[in-house]
This record gives structure tokens, sequence and C-alpha cells, in this order.
């Protein structure tokens, strides 16, 4: 057996050799402004780096409004309430995400009603939600998972027509586009995550943009422990709001000049990096595309004009390859392509019980869902079997480690029965 056809499996050499670029970025630039506003005392409380980020994060969205926040959880509480929904009201949102989209809906007393997803985007399908919708439903809250976005044509068409509020959750989309429209300016509100991995981060942190003034107003006014922007004062470029008292039920959901100040430096860099992640993905399609065999990339929509991805999706048949997607994955894995798999679903997600105590679910007179006894299949044949991931840093790397991704790929897929065979060898050893 030819060196170079030898799976890392049985002990060859690994096809990947080329290493994935650090994340986060880090420079001596960022590590410079973030002293100096150390050492300026003026740590939070509407610093003029969070003014700044505000306005340049706006327009780079395409949206009126940015308000800073604490993290992407609070984000999407706040986003919700300030669009309207309250205790008791039902708010639609896919079975497949990150379990805090659920949670900031059940802990601001809404009742979830998840639904299936488009196996191909893995985003909330909208015939599954027009399904779901009774006349106690207030929202939809579509989640642009990894590297896809929903098909909202659809999803804002339905709101329309049965006078529901969009809150987009975007925490995996900074910078993704819609028919030229970014991700978060699209329907009501938009919910932005800045935590470590996502791909414009301060560690933690978050962000809701909107194009509403009382949209704006509200969600300040919760996260500003009850002070808002005055109605009809504009503000200064570079200056806070003036302020009043908003007579709401306000908390302290601030972030901190050290963090805005990071994010600056990030969104500097963020189109360069989409620009990358774009023409990396297409090359891997193309090279998955030509090879053929049981891996392939997500299939983009023409009406995405440009795709920020979180994750990159692959879509993997099972019945082509012989084997189970993860034992798929630990084939690539050994010749050094990390893959990963989807969240499991929600309603069964080993961090969220949403039947223990500490869960506002037990003590609801009415949940329109059993949660325990739900099953959505494509979110489950997608969490189980098909669905694979290549994470962000990934996908900056360079056009050599992207030729020895597909290497990879290819040497797996020509031997699928050795690769059998030495998966056995291991199970047996």
């Amino acid at each position: 057996m030819a060196a170079a056809n030898r799976l890392a499996l049985e002990g060859g050499k690994k096809a990947v050799k080329t290493a994935a670029p650090a994340w986060p970025v880090v420079t001596d630039e960022d590590a410079a402004v973030v002293a100096e506003v150390v050492k300026s005392g003026k740590w939070s409380w509407l610093g003029p780096h969070e003014i700044a980020f505000c306005e340049e994060y706006a327009k780079f969205i395409g949206a009126k409004h940015c308000i800073c926040l604490a993290n992407g959880t609070v984000t999407i509480q706040c986003a919700l309430q300030a669009v309207g929904v309250r205790p008791g009201d039902e708010v639609i949102a896919p079975g497949l995400t990150w379990v805090a989209t659920i949670q900031a809906a059940l802990d601001i007393g809404a009742n979830v009603v998840m639904v299936d997803i488009d196996p191909e985007t893995l985003c909330m399908d909208p015939a599954a939600a027009r399904a779901a919708v009774t006349p106690r439903t207030k929202a939809l809250l579509p989640v642009h998972l990894y590297g896809n976005m929903c098909d909202m044509d659809a999803i804002l068409a339905l709101a329309k027509e049965r006078g529901l509020k969009v809150v987009e959750d975007v925490a995996h989309q900074h910078g993704s586009q819609w028919r030229g429209v970014g991700a978060g300016a699209l329907g009501d509100a938009g919910s932005f995550s800045f935590q470590q991995s996502k791909v414009l981060t301060c560690g933690e942190g978050g962000a809701v943009t909107c194009n509403d003034d009382e949209v704006r107003r509200v969600v300040f006014g919760l996260k500003q422990v009850g002070w808002a922007p005055k109605p009809g004062v504009a503000a200064e470029p570079g200056k806070p709001p003036a302020l009043e008292p908003a007579n709401l039920y306000g908390h302290n959901y601030r972030i901190t000049e050290m963090q805005a100040a990071l994010l600056r430096r990030g969104l500097l860099r963020l189109e360069e990096q989409t620009k990358r992640r774009e023409e990396n993905a297409a090359y891997l399609a193309a090279g998955l595309a030509k090879m053929g065999g049981p891996l392939r990339a997500a299939r983009r929509d023409a009406r995405v004009t440009r795709q920020a991805y979180y994750c990159m999706h692959f879509v993997f048949d099972p019945a082509k390859a012989g084997l189970t997607r993860d034992e798929y994955c630990k084939a690539l894995a050994a010749e050094g392509v990390p893959f990963g798999k989807p969240y499991a679903p929600v309603y069964r997600h080993p961090l969220l019980n949403l039947y223990h105590p500490t869960s506002p679910v037990p003590f609801r007179s009415c949940v329109p869902q059993a949660f325990h006894s739900l099953r959505l299949p494509n979110v489950e044949r997608a969490c189980e079997e098909t669905a694979m991931l290549m994470g962000q840093t990934m996908l900056l790397g360079s056009r050599k480690l992207m030729d020895e991704i597909l290497a990879a790929v290819d040497k797996v897929n020509r031997n699928l029965k050795r690769v059998r065979k030495a998966l056995a060898a291991q199970q047996t050893a």
C-alpha cells in the first residue's frame, strides 16, 4: 500500500498538516486600545467606544439603531419584550438552535412552540411555522443558524398576513444579507451575540438592532436600569442620548467600555474576514461537488447576497458511505479535519431540562407543547444522521488548508471499505 493512501486510522500520516488560524484574532493595537480604556477610568455607562460602536454597527447591518447589551441571551429577552411579547403569549421558534433562544422567551413568561426545520438550511421551516400559528401567537423567532439564513421572504409574509412580530436570532450571522438587506434589519428586531466563538467577539456581550424608535427606547430602558432616550430628542453623533426615567421594569444588562473597544477593532476586520470565509466555503463546495461521494456542502439560497459563516454546513448521506455520520467524522478527524455536529434538539438537550424545578415550565398551568414527547423529524435526522459542521476559524485558513481538507475527504471517500474495517478493528481491540 502506498504511504500516501494509508489511512490515518490505519497508522498513516494525516492528510491535513496546515494549522487553522488562531481565534480570537488579537493584535498589539487591540491590546493598546483596551489599555487606553482602562487608564481612562471610563469603564461602563455609555462610554465613547460604546456609543461609536453602536453607530458603526448599525451602519454595517443597515439598521437605524443598535443597542449593546451584556450577552446574546438578554438581547433576545429584551427584543421580544420591546416588540410586545407578554406573559402567556406564544412565540414560535425552531427545534434546532442553541438553548438560550428558547430560555430567553420562557424567562419573560412567553410560551414557546418549537417547530421543524428545513433540512437544507437547518433553519425554521416556514410551512411548519404557519401550521403552528394560533390566536395566542405573538411573534416568530427565526434563527439564522450556522452558515445559513432562514427563508425571510416566507417568514415576513407570514408575519404580515397574521399580524405577528419577527425577532431574528442573528447570533451566527454578523454581516449576512438577504436580498441586500442585513440580517438583523429584516424583522422588527435582531439579536446578536458577541461571545468568544462568534465571528465578531469581545468575549461576551450582545446587541439588538432595529428600525423602530420605540423598540429602541424600550430595549435601551430594559438594559440601562430604566433610563431611556427622550422621545424626539436626537443625539449628536458620537455623543450619548439625552436620557429620562422610562417608567418600565429596567435591568442592568450593560456592556463594558473595554468590550465595546474590542468590538470596534473586530468590526474593522469583519468584512475582509467574511469575504475570505465566503471564498473558502465556495471553494470547498465546488471541490466536493466535483468529487462526488457521501458529503456535499449545503446549497446556498440565491437570495442570500452575503453569507457570514459561524460554521459551514455540510450534508452527509449515510447510504452512500455505508457508515454512520459519526463514523465518517471519526475517519476525517484522524486525517486532521475537525468536523462537528449540530446542537442536540432543544427539547431534549442535556443542558436544558425543561421540566427541572428551576425551569418555569413545570409551574405553568398551560403549556402548548409536551416537550418530553415532542418529535420533529427533520431536526432529529439532521442532529443524529446527516448534518456536519466546520467552524469559522477553518474557513479563515489558507488555500493550502482548503486543498488539504479536500484531499482528506477524497482519501476517506476512496477507502470507505478500509475505514469500516479500521473502525471495526478499533472496537474489538
